[in-house]
């Protein structure tokens, strides 16, 4: 009887490195998932919970977007790969298409009759010249948006109001980009917890109150929590300690972490239909307005002297202010629609994917721990102490499985 006893002792204290590991996964696995989910607030506030960073989607936004907009892009070097000869050539044949309906459309709208009467032969050369000024206008219009990019496009702005619309896309930039760092918070605190754990062991073979088990758990919970982000992000450049070389786990994955968030950021926040988009609807499409306006009544003027006097003629000034301004309305309405042939050659051109990810693998050590840090900086202690309070109630659950 005495031996079966003994034996079951054997196994009860042999349990204890291995529940403190299991306290030390689960707490760390918890603490993870309480980060980033749920996205969106679950209870009767103000009891519930939110996931640390979706609470705080604009500022964690914020900061994974100065990264992008201090260190790794100047959109203003990216837009003078773009050559306006070749904008112009890719956007040809859709311009041919919408001078003539835009022509016929002013024309039928301003004269009528006179248009229902004039030659065809006036009718094509009107069309023509018409067809050789608007590739014109493009070039202009991407000198002009190349001089002014920074006015057209707020790069931080774009990419934040993004994000904001789609709070799981936050989550996803950390998850993806941090996998093995996250994947290693959660194995080390079963490392860690079991190693604890045959200290736990010996204490409590000769000192048994109730609460150490529920001390050791919380001790677990905070300090697996801890070691884990420490040993992710320290120390920051390669340290020789003998025949090994140390350094962080996430600086170790530069160049890995540097192609995932290329890829994230070209395929889901700034990709080429997305920027052109934001310049010609965005906030800045005013400036953009202002810009084109010029070159829009130029074409007209050049249209009008190429029609043999018969628009000047029979418009008159004020007619033809008219007819600026509704040309200038309906080229601005078929822009975004023309501009779309050349986002093949516009993404090629500006090559986002692989100029995010050269810059970002050639980022020191300091700047690129900036990149992850702040999803756990964003309340660091609020993640250690979660680990540390449900460390302490696995603790009790411990002591009262074994030894009640």
């Amino acid at each position: 009887m005495s031996i079966q006893l003994t034996n079951v002792e054997i196994l009860l204290y042999l349990s204890i490195p291995l529940t403190s590991g299991l306290v030390g996964w689960f707490t760390n696995y918890l603490a993870l998932k309480m980060t980033f989910y749920p996205i969106e607030f679950v209870g009767i506030r103000p009891i519930g919970w939110q996931g640390i960073i979706p609470s705080k989607t604009r500022k964690m936004a914020e900061k994974s977007v100065d990264l992008l907009t201090q260190k790794l892009l100047k959109m203003e070097e990216q837009f003078a790969k773009i050559d306006p000869e070749v904008v112009a050539e890719e956007m040809r044949p859709g311009l041919e298409e919408v001078s003539r309906k835009i022509t016929d459309e002013v024309m039928h709208s301003q004269i009528p009759e006179v248009w229902d009467r004039t030659p065809k032969t006036i009718k094509e050369s009107i069309y023509e010249t018409a067809e050789q000024e608007l590739p014109i206008v493009v070039k202009q219009m991407m000198a002009d948006i190349k001089a002014n990019i920074n006015e057209l496009l707020d790069l931080k702005r774009l990419s934040v109001s993004i994000l904001m619309k789609d709070k799981a896309l936050v989550n996803e930039i950390f998850l993806r980009c941090g996998k093995v760092e996250f994947k290693f918070i959660e194995r080390s605190g079963f490392y860690f917890g079991f190693l604890f754990g045959f200290t736990q062991m010996v204490i409590f073979y000769f000192f048994k109150p109730w609460w150490l088990l529920p001390l050791f758990g919380l001790i677990v919970g905070f300090i697996t929590n801890w070691l884990a982000i420490k040993l992710i992000f320290e120390p920051k450049n390669p340290l020789k300690l003998g025949p090994f070389v140390v350094q962080g786990l996430f600086q170790k994955r530069q160049l890995e972490v540097a192609k995932e968030y290329s890829d994230i950021v070209s395929s889901k926040i700034l990709t080429t239909e997305g920027l052109f988009e934001y310049m010609v609807r965005g906030p800045g499409a005013e400036k953009l307005a202002v810009l084109l306006k010029e070159h829009v009544e130029t074409v007209v003027d050049n249209t009008a002297g190429a029609s043999k006097g018969i628009i000047t003629f029979f418009s008159g000034e004020e007619r033809m202010s008219i007819i600026k301004s509704i040309v200038f309305f309906r080229f601005q309405q078929e822009l975004p629609i023309s501009i779309r042939q050349v986002f093949n050659y516009a993404e090629e051109a500006l090559d986002l994917r692989n100029n995010l990810r050269t810059k970002m693998s050639a980022l020191s050590p300091e700047e690129f721990e900036g990149f992850l840090r702040p999803a756990f900086q964003e309340d660091e202690i609020i993640l250690i102490m979660i680990g540390a309070f449900l460390g302490c109630l696995a603790g009790f659950a411990q002591y009262f499985i074994l030894f009640s």
